[in-house]
């Protein structure tokens, strides 16, 4: 069987509550906790929405700038440590992008949302299926590209 994540078309494991673009009918769903997507594409397009707003989000105290600009503290925010290994989550997304964890990074910048997004989808699902077509199509879906 499919991880969850993947059977939702939801790889980020973004729980009910926003209104994002491309959910499934309310009569449809069978996921009480997480959102389901009609297509994979909204539901990555969903993590890079996510990500983009944390950079209006404050960050950690003593850790890049007063606002969310680190792995660590995208990292913190989506998996907390209260839910998470957020340490070992920290540290294989730092890798995938190339940075260390307390580095500044630009959410903006579509190669680093080419890092983060697939690392995040393998961390959260166990494997990351998804192309990078389909991954490129969903950031353009956010304004990224």
């Amino acid at each position: 069987m499919q991880p969850r994540g993947i059977r939702n078309n939801n790889p980020g494991n973004i729980r009910w509550g926003d209104g994002w673009q491309g959910l499934i009918a309310p009569h449809m769903r069978t996921d009480k906790d997480f959102c389901q997507f009609s297509d994979p594409v909204f539901g990555i397009r969903a993590i890079c929405m996510c990500i983009l707003n944390y950079r209006s989000k404050s960050g950690i105290p003593g850790v890049g700038a007063p606002n969310i600009d680190t792995v660590r503290e995208v990292i913190s925010r989506w998996a907390p440590p209260s839910e998470n290994d957020t340490e070992s989550y920290i540290a294989a997304v730092a890798k995938s992008v190339g940075v260390l964890p307390n580095q500044h990074i630009d959410l903006t910048n579509p190669a680093v949302m080419r890092g983060l997004v697939p690392a995040i989808i393998q961390h959260e699902n166990g494997q990351q299926p998804y192309s990078a077509a389909v991954i490129d199509q969903a950031m353009r879906a956010a304004g990224i590209v």
